[in-house]
């Protein structure tokens, strides 16, 4: 099916891009990393796709997130953030809060729970995404606006809930390519007729470093293209220089290691997305399109264990959904009625294996917070990692 065309203003904005990733990668001898080229699409200061002005979630943008679907998913997540809040402080930091529907739908029923957070902290870079933000909160709990509060960087510390739905799909990733000559690293260039194209070279530094630990556990194939999320991975780390008491709880789709790097994976998992039709074509219209990776959950934990976190919850995110009560939830509403039909249907395609309900995942580390949590009472499959 081909995709949808952008309109004029879009192209324009579309050639803006191109233009300045075509003098970066001149300035860089001719290649760039694909970290480097992912990171300049999708964050670049008025140009990239997070950071300019094109509405991305929901029917009218390019993809549907989980909180876009249904308020239960974040009536659920409330009850896992109440018991984390209630064992540290009643701080609550979302990063890449997205359009605010899920700040919403949490401090709603937060408030309806007796349990609202002293603060709401949102991290999100994007100016436009902020100013939607605030509309979502203003039109839903404007009443609560007082307690949200919007960040320009990470805290230099904290201690509560922090939550990150669909945060670490959209960092920055390496290509690795492991071949019977070695392992090279996939990053971009210009080729004679300025179109971007792929281009490998050896790869080196904490590239290899890491490709060279995976190659060790799991068994590839030659010619295996697989993502590395050294981004991910330090901003994993990062947090156990930053908490001092409570749980980062991250939803995202992915994979134990020995899962990710799988030979049905070869090809990797790359994806982006353009008005609810996925592809694989990153050079597509930079700036237009999401671009997103499967995450090596593997990866988080080890970067997280060894900044000093520990593992709190490992799941998939049916179960942790279904831990949080979320059909409680569902059970709430009056039987048969549209309301109840919509939300239902929605919950399927949250629970179901062959929906989501497997392929994402939720994850959770911290420090001085009893487990198990509400959302890994039953099913942890923290033995994957």
């Amino acid at each position: 099916m081909p995709l949808p065309a952008p309109s004029a203003e879009a192209l324009a904005h579309c050639g803006q891009l191109t233009d300045r990733l075509r003098g970066l990668i001149e300035a860089a001898g001719g290649w760039i990393s694909f970290a480097d080229f992912m990171a300049e699409t999708l964050y670049a200061p008025g140009l990239g796709y997070y950071a300019a002005g094109a509405r991305k979630f929901g029917a009218a943008g390019d993809f549907v997130t989980a909180p876009e679907m249904t308020p239960l998913f974040g009536q659920a997540l409330a009850q896992q953030l109440a018991a984390v809040m209630a064992a540290s402080q009643g701080r609550i930091l979302e990063v890449g809060a997205g359009s605010g529907r899920l700040a919403a739908d949490l401090l709603a029923e937060l408030e309806r729970l007796g349990c609202l957070p002293d603060s709401y902290g949102i991290l999100d870079l994007s100016g436009d995404l902020r100013q939607r933000q605030g509309q979502t909160l203003a039109a839903a709990v404007p009443h609560l606006l007082p307690r949200v509060e919007w960040l320009d960087r990470l805290p230099p510390a904290f201690s509560g809930a922090v939550v990150g739905n669909e945060l670490l799909d959209a960092m920055p990733v390496h290509l690795v390519v492991w071949r019977e000559d070695g392992i090279h690293e996939r990053g971009v260039a210009v080729d004679a007729g300025g179109a971007f194209t792929w281009a490998d070279r050896p790869a080196a530094g904490r590239v290899l470093a890491a490709a060279a630990e995976i190659a060790g556990q799991c068994d590839l194939p030659p010619g295996f293209l697989g993502e590395i999320g050294l981004a991910a991975q330090a901003w994993a780390a990062e947090w156990g220089r930053i908490l001092e008491s409570g749980s980062v709880l991250l939803i995202d789709y992915g994979f134990p290691r020995r899962e990710f790097f799988h030979a049905q994976r070869s090809s990797g998992t790359l994806m982006c997305h353009y008005r609810h039709q996925a592809h694989t074509d990153p050079f597509w219209l930079p700036g237009l399109q999401d671009i997103t990776a499967h995450v090596d959950f593997t990866a988080i934990i080890a970067a997280a264990h060894g900044a000093g976190l520990e593992l709190q919850g490992y799941t998939s995110q049916g179960q942790f959904l279904l831990n949080c009560g979320i059909l409680d939830h569902l059970g709430r509403l009056p039987p048969d009625s549209p309301a109840y039909i919509r939300a239902a249907g929605a919950v399927n395609k949250l629970l179901m294996p062959h929906e989501m309900g497997e392929l994402f995942k939720v994850i959770a580390v911290g420090r001085g917070v009893a487990t198990p949590l509400p959302g890994f009472l039953r099913g942890d499959q923290s033995y994957r990692l």
